[in-house]
C-alpha cells in the first residue's frame, strides 16, 4: 500500500508503508552533516540502535525500516533541524548520548534531553548523561532529598552525584558538601598501616578525590578541604551529627552495615540532599553479614521523598569490554543461582523420597 497525503507532498515527504515496514524521504538542508558525524559514526551508531536505514542523496534523506522506529527517526532529525536553526550546536559526543537516551525511552525528545543536559555545567567540565537511567538519575536528584543510585562498576553513579554536589555548592544552595564511604577493612589492617589516621583512612576514599579534582582545579578543591566546605570522611565519622545545609554523598554502600545505614540516613538536616551509590553485587562485607544498601531497599523504597534509580550494563559508560564483563558476570550469576536451585530441589526429593 502506497500514500501520500497533500500535507506530505507539500512538505516534500513521501511515505511508501508495506506492512509494519516504512520508507520515509525527508528534504533536508545545510547541517545534516553535523548529525551524520564523522565517517557517519552517529548515523551508523542510530541505525545500529533501531534497527533502521538512512541514506542521504543531495538534500534528500530517506529511513528505511520498522514504521515506529522510521516515526521516532524522522521525529528526532525534525527536532535537530529545528534546535540548529535556532542556533544549537551539538557535539558528536552529545549527540550519541542523546541518540542512545532517545532509543531507550521514546516518550523522551531532542529538545527535553538536550535541555536538561546543557544545563549541567559543573567546574570546568561540562556534562551530557550518556544513558537514559544517567538522565533519570539526575533527575531524580533533583526532584528528591534522598537518592539511592543502585548497580554496576562505571555506570557513573559515583561521578554524577559528586557533580551534582560540586553544582549545588556552586549555586549556592549548600554551604558544604560531604563525601563518605565504609571503610570495610577498617581494624587490624589498618591498624598496622603507617602513618596518620587520615593517611590510613585516605586510600579508601581517592576515588572521591579524582571525581572532585575532575571537576575543580586542585587549588580550589584543597582550599575547600582546608576549610571544611569539603569533607571527605569514613562513616563512621558521621555518627552523632545532623548534617544541614549540606550535599552529603555515600558511596560504595553495599558495604555498609544495616547499623551504619540507618545512622547514615537519619543524619540529614534541613535544607539537605543526600546520594547513596552503590552495586550489590559486589559486597565486601564477612560472610553473614546483611548490606546496609540492600536492607534499606527493602525497607525505604515505598518513602516519599527518596528516589531509587537502577543501572545494568548497558548504562556501563567505561571502556566497551567492562560492559561485557559485566554481562558476563550477571550471566554467570543467574546460572549458578539456577543450579543451585536444581540442586536443592534435587536433594528434596531424595530426602522426601
Amino acid at each position: 500500500m502506497i500514500t501520500a497525503d497533500d500535507s506530505a507532498v507539500n512538505a516534500g515527504i513521501i511515505r511508501i508503508s508495506f506492512g509494519r515496514l516504512m520508507k520515509k524521504s525527508i528534504r533536508v538542508g545545510e547541517g545534516i552533516a553535523e548529525f551524520f558525524g564523522t565517517h557517519d559514526s552517529n548515523v551508523k551508531y542510530l541505525e545500529s540502535l533501531l534497527n533502521v536505514q538512512v541514506h542521504l542523496h543531495d538534500e534528500t534523506l530517506t529511513i528505511d525500516g520498522p514504521d515506529e522506529k522510521v516515526a521516532l527517526v524522522d521525529r528526532l532529525i525534525s527536532d535537530y533541524l529545528q534546535l540548529r536553526s535556532e542556533g544549537v550546536r551539538f557535539s558528536n559526543g552529545d549527540l550519541k548520548s542523546i541518540i542512545r537516551i532517545i532509543s531507550e525511552d521514546q516518550n523522551q525528545s531532542l529538545r527535553g534531553v538536550m535541555t536538561a543536559s546543557r544545563s549541567l555545567v559543573v567546574g570546568k567540565r561540562t556534562l551530557t548523561p550518556k544513558t537514559l537511567n544517567q538522565k533519570l538519575y539526575l533527575d531524580a536528584i533533583e526532584k528528591n532529598d534522598m537518592v539511592f543510585g543502585i548497580g554496576p562498576a562505571g555506570t557513573g553513579k559515583t561521578y554524577l552525584a559528586v557533580s551534582m554536589a560540586v553544582r549545588a555548592l556552586a549555586d549556592k544552595r549548600v554551604n558544604r558538601i560531604v563525601l563518605t564511604r565504609p571503610a570495610v577493612e577498617a581494624g587490624e589492617r589498618l591498624g598496622f598501616l603507617p602513618g596518620t589516621l587520615q593517611e590510613k583512612i585516605d586510600p579508601y576514599l581517592k576515588p572521591l578525590y579524582d571525581a572532585l579534582y575532575d571537576m575543580l582545579d586542585v587549588e580550589r578543591v584543597d582550599r575547600h578541604l582546608e576549610r571544611g566546605v569539603i569533607e571527605i570522611a569514613p562513616i563512621a565519622f558521621m555518627r552523632g551529627r545532623t548534617l544541614n545545609d549540606s550535599f552529603v554523598i555515600l558511596d560504595e554502600a553495599q558495604n555498609t552495615t544495616p547499623e551504619q545505614m540507618k545512622m547514615f540516613v537519619t543524619r540529614i538536616g534541613y535544607n539537605s540532599k543526600a546520594v547513596i551509590t552503590g552495586d550489590i553485587t559486589q559486597i565486601d562485607l564477612p560472610n553473614g553479614r546483611m548490606s546496609g544498601l540492600v536492607e534499606a531497599e527493602r525497607i525505604l523504597s515505598r518513602v516519599e521523598g527518596i528516589g531509587f534509580v537502577h543501572f545494568n550494563e548497558r548504562d556501563v559508560v567505561r571502556h566497551p569490554l567492562v560492559q561485557r564483563i559485566v554481562r558476563a558476570y550477571e550471566t554467570y550469576s543467574t546460572q549458578n543461582l539456577h543450579q543451585q536451585s536444581l540442586t536443592f530441589d534435587a536433594t528434596d526429593s531424595g530426602q522426601n523420597g
